[in-house]
């Protein structure tokens, strides 16, 4: 805890989370580990008007969108600006809810990991527990799960910044800004932890950028096959550096999804074969399992 002593809790705001900011704010008043700084993104939101749907006041640090920044800009800004002023960041989205314990927990686990997430606990739009649990199956060998799912989003991840000040570059405007982070820290030798005790209450609804609960249907499928395109393009060619066996697992994953674009996605009644496919077999609760999923490859391989 000594190596950490300034740690920071960071959110972005934007106008679409009105809804749940004062469930996002009661939050992070009731940790049991205040000792943070509380940061904020401003996406098209102002600091009175995040206060005003909060509900109280936030002594927050804000992060305003500059003229022309995209989504994905204002974050990675904020993010290199956390990495120089902070010891370590947890991130939580303000659509969602953090569990008491939850900055206690990412402390404890920064101890001794780069890099930690926890397991999520699904809420419907309305803030009701749908019984299920977001999370990889037991012990994970993040070189096999990594190129083809991501479990460290922006809500349920902590860093230590020393590993984000480490990161190779990446194109800033570069999809799934959370599966990035993640995806270099692995490839430049970052310790990786995902504890699946639920520390948050994640929410779905229409929304949400990568939808994890069936049923999926062939636009939800299409959408997540071309922002999983875009990854692999924004980290196999830029140029991000990642050692031979990282790549070429990387590589791998990329040409079972060309594939699956080529084969399923661009023909219609074949995507059709492959939604109701997807949707009758047991879901795992991680962002783009829903892409090439491999119990289905026999669709798109000969």
């Amino acid at each position: 805890m000594n190596g950490l002593r300034r740690l920071a809790v960071y959110s972005t705001a934007y106008p679409a989370a009105s809804p749940f900011l004062s469930g996002w704010a009661a939050s992070l008043a009731g940790q049991t580990d205040r000792e943070f700084e509380l940061w904020v993104g401003l996406d098209g939101i102002t600091p009175d008007e995040v206060e005003s749907l909060a509900g109280r006041r936030l002594d927050a640090h804000w992060v305003p969108a500059h003229a022309g920044d995209s989504p994905a800009a204002l974050r990675a800004r904020a993010i290199r600006e956390l990495a120089a002023a902070c010891d370590a960041v947890v991130f939580v989205d303000c659509d969602d809810e953090m569990y008491s314990p939850r900055v206690e927990a990412a402390r404890r686990a920064l101890e001794d990991f780069d890099v930690a997430a926890c397991g999520l606990r699904i809420m419907d739009e309305a803030g009701t527990d749908t019984g299920l649990l977001f999370g990889p199956a037991g012990d994970v060998d993040w070189s096999g799960f990594l190129p083809r799912y991501n479990a460290f989003g922006l809500s349920n991840s902590a860093y230590r910044t020393e590993t984000l000040r480490n990161l190779p570059p990446a194109p800033v405007d570069g999809p799934a800004i959370d599966w990035s982070l993640a995806t270099r820290a692995w490839c430049s030798g970052a310790s990786l932890h995902f504890d699946p005790t639920p520390q948050m209450a994640y929410r779905q609804y229409p929304a949400n950028v990568a939808k994890v609960v069936p049923p999926f249907s062939v636009s939800d499928v299409a959408k997540a096959t071309d922002v999983v395109r875009a990854h692999y393009r924004a980290i196999l060619d830029s140029g991000v550096p990642a050692p031979r066996a990282f790549r070429g697992r990387l590589e791998k994953a990329r040409e079972s999804v060309e594939a699956f674009r080529d084969q399923v996605v661009n023909e219609p009644a074949r995507l059709e074969r492959y939604v109701s496919d997807l949707n009758a077999i047991e879901p795992l609760y991680v962002w783009w399992w829903a892409v090439a999923n491999p119990e289905l490859e026999h669709q798109w391989k000969n």
